[in-house]
Parts: structure tokens; sequence; C-alpha cells
């Protein structure tokens, strides 16, 4: 199964969802229900201290993926055939607990309120049952002239 990233933005040089990025993340995100979710295990290089997964690495998964969840909210609420290009607008992230290398993680993130343009997200990171880190962003849509405008083409 393709994953958003992969159906809507296949050419993205994103480092953290981009499926053309060989060096980069390359999360993979799907709507399921109201919901967007992913897994993603991480590698002995996105270490912060010995087994542990660095915050910015955690950060990055939980943009990304909001900004994915975003995108496709606005897509479905206006009909449209393919998501707007989106941009983080504020963002913040809350790290709970380490999150252990190597190990699967799960995330997860859903829309809680839209205004025009503009979504509020809220998302997690779970890993064993425990969630590690949680984070509530606002994403907004970009207009015609704006760097991010045809980011996913």
């Amino acid at each position: 199964m393709k994953s958003l990233q992969e159906m809507y933005a296949p050419n993205s040089f994103c480092f953290g969802c981009g499926p053309k990025n060989s060096k980069g993340l390359r999360i993979r995100s799907f709507a399921v229900g109201d919901e967007v979710v992913a897994e993603w295990k991480s590698e002995p290089q996105h270490v912060a201290f010995a087994g542990f997964v660095n915050g910015g690495i955690l950060s990055t998964l939980l943009d990304c993926h909001g900004n994915w969840t975003a995108a496709y909210t606005l897509m479905r609420k206006s009909g449209m055939d393919s998501p707007p290009g989106t941009v983080t607008s504020a963002y913040e992230v809350k790290f709970l607990r380490p999150t252990p290398i190597s190990k699967t993680m799960h995330i997860r993130a859903r829309a809680t309120s839209t205004e025009g343009y503009r979504v509020t997200v809220e998302g997690l990171i779970d890993v064993g049952g425990k969630m590690t880190a949680s984070m509530k962003g606002t994403f907004v849509a970009v207009k015609r002239g704006h760097p991010a405008f045809h980011r996913w083409e």
C-alpha cells in the first residue's frame, strides 16, 4: 500500500518524509479513519545518548507526520484531488520519557480543529505501549508565490 507521501509527493526531498531523499527519515504516513498513522524504526545513527533516540529526530518525525495530517485534512474537507502545500506555523513537542533506539515507533496524529486554511494537529509517538513524545502544532496551506506552494509536485 502506498503512503500519503508516495501517492501525493513521490519526488519530495524533504528530510523527514521525502520518498526521494535516500539519506532522510522517509516516514510513511497512512490515513486510517480520522487519524494518520505511521510506523518507523530508528537506526544507530539516530542516537542522542546510549540506547535512546535524539530529540531532533523525534521532533522531525512528529512535524512531518503532523504536516501530512493537516494537508490530508484540508484535501478531504475541500474535495481536492491532491493536498495543498502546507507548512508548519507553530509547533510544540513534549518529551515524556526517553525513546529507545532500534524499536518500532507508532506515530499517530489527528486534526483537532480547522479554520479556513489553518489546521491544528495533535500527535504522539508510542513505543511498546508507552507514549514517549507528544506534539501540538498549527499547520497552514500556503498561497501561490510561497516557496512551498508546489512542494508536493
